[in-house]
């Protein structure tokens, strides 16, 4: 065997040791979830299916300026479409901070849960005043609600908006990385669209669930785009 025929195979097996190692390392984690789903029962098309995921949505960019404004134009929470008087489940425990607090929208219902670990929840578009009164302590996968239709007709778009913010209310954070879900089977089926806006100046920034920014309410637009995909339709 000549020396160039060894020195190639000690270099193949080289790499398929270094290969090998590559294979057997652990992921790298993602975030510790902190909470679970605000359903008890398991998704599927008589239960619940996610809707719209958290972040810079077609659909969030399409309303920007009215209805997304006071999230940097960010869709702020998770939507889970459900019929109309499907149980809502609190995804922690918590203390309730706020029932029918309209300020921060999400109507004809909402409610706010602040939990231990300094993260409150907020349930959205529930159908009527929740049972529930300020400082009522709640645990993981109580009943604190029903879902309804912000259009209050139950058969124009029913679904549940769940946000987790900071204790100030004042920031909004991916609940995709809080809550223990498997996301990426959730994604494959749902009436509403998956996809994110496209900034053709930076095409590969905010395209994954996992990569969507925080919201800091009040603060300018993340997603005034001058040259966006899909194409803005209001101009």
């Amino acid at each position: 065997m000549g020396r160039s025929s060894l020195a190639s195979r000690r270099l193949f097996a080289l790499f398929l040791g270094a290969l090998t190692l590559l294979m057997t390392q652990p992921a790298a984690s993602a975030p510790t979830a902190l909470f679970g789903l605000p359903f008890a029962d398991p998704p599927g098309p008589d239960t619940w299916l996610l809707g719209q995921p958290y972040g810079n949505t077609v659909g969030a960019f399409a309303r920007r300026r009215d209805w997304y404004r006071a999230g940097q134009g960010m869709h702020f929470g998770v939507d889970f479409s459900a019929a109309c008087g499907t149980p809502v489940v609190a995804i922690g425990d918590g203390v309730v901070l706020k029932v029918d607090a309209r300020e921060h929208g999400s109507g004809p219902h909402n409610l706010l849960i602040a939990h231990p670990n300094g993260y409150v929840s907020l349930y959205g578009h529930l159908l009527e005043r929740p049972p529930l009164v300020v400082g009522q302590p709640v645990r993981q996968g109580e009943m604190v609600g029903r879902v309804g239709d912000p259009d209050l007709t139950c058969t124009s778009r029913p679904h549940l908006h769940l946000e987790i913010r900071d204790r100030s209310l004042r920031r909004a954070f991916n609940p995709h990385l809080l809550i223990d879900a498997d996301w990426e089977a959730l994604m494959l089926v749902g009436p509403f669209g998956r996809g994110f806006q496209r900034d053709l100046d930076h095409p590969r920034r905010w395209q994954s669930v996992w990569e969507q920014p925080e919201v800091r309410f009040g603060r300018p637009l993340l997603n005034d785009y001058r040259n966006p995909w899909p194409r803005d339709w209001q101009r």
